[in-house]
């Protein structure tokens, strides 16, 4: 996941509305910009002051959208892995060889064979590499159109439930050690970037069967 969502922490931004609260009577403060979506009246509304939490990355992957350019991803990968994992194969058996008939094996032999191995092994960990870094790119930019997409949606849900500042502990290394299980929004940002943004192409519909008659009957 790129920098620009994946933050340790997404603060909501309220510091306008607590600038005009706090405020010395007279002075006159800058006009806030306007919001994305509705919002009533600051004087009105108390500051927020919940925290939330969630794992953006799980969510992203568990929407229709991210499942399906996930699974298109993977399946697209699919025939690397299984290439990859047959000269993995190839290289364990030409170790299995050369451990099993060192004994008995000229050294011009065991030289080829080590020469193999040794090639084997850096074209694999080469395109292994390759491969990786170019699947990471690709998820990359799934999770940045996404994230980017999800950040507001959150930033919304926020504003309309009292949440002050929203964690992201997708990753292990977050701060934060304990939440209540309440605390986790994820089903409900799930369940809205799915209303708002389905990502899921029309299915077209399947060809009617063909009548079963005494003719094709015969041609079976």
């Amino acid at each position: 996941m790129t920098k620009s969502f994946r933050s340790a922490a997404l603060v909501v931004g309220f510091a306008a509305m607590a600038q005009a609260q706090t405020a010395p009577a007279g002075q006159a403060t800058a006009p806030a910009p306007a919001p994305a979506f509705a919002a009533p009246a600051a004087g009105n509304v108390a500051l927020p002051t919940k925290v939330a939490i969630i794992a953006i990355q799980q969510a992203i992957m568990a929407t229709k959208e991210g499942s399906a350019a996930g699974a298109a991803i993977n399946t697209k990968y699919e025939p690397k892995k299984a290439d990859f994992e047959k000269r993995q194969r190839d290289v364990q058996a030409l170790s299995d060889q050369l451990k099993k008939g060192s004994a008995t094996m000229s050294d011009d032999a065991k030289t080829k064979i080590e020469r193999d191995i040794d090639s084997k092994t850096k074209a694999l960990q080469r395109d292994t590499q390759d491969t990786s870094a170019d699947y990471e790119e690709e998820m990359g930019k799934v999770y940045q159109e996404m994230g980017n997409k999800m950040l507001q949606i959150i930033e919304q849900y926020s504003y309309q439930n009292g949440y002050a500042v929203v964690l992201d502990v997708s990753n292990q290394q977050t701060p934060v050690i304990w939440a209540a299980p309440s605390a986790n929004i994820i089903a409900d940002i799930i369940k809205l970037y799915d209303q708002a943004h389905p990502g899921l192409p029309a299915v077209k519909p399947a060809a009617p069967a063909k009548p079963v008659t005494p003719a094709t009957i015969k041609k079976q």
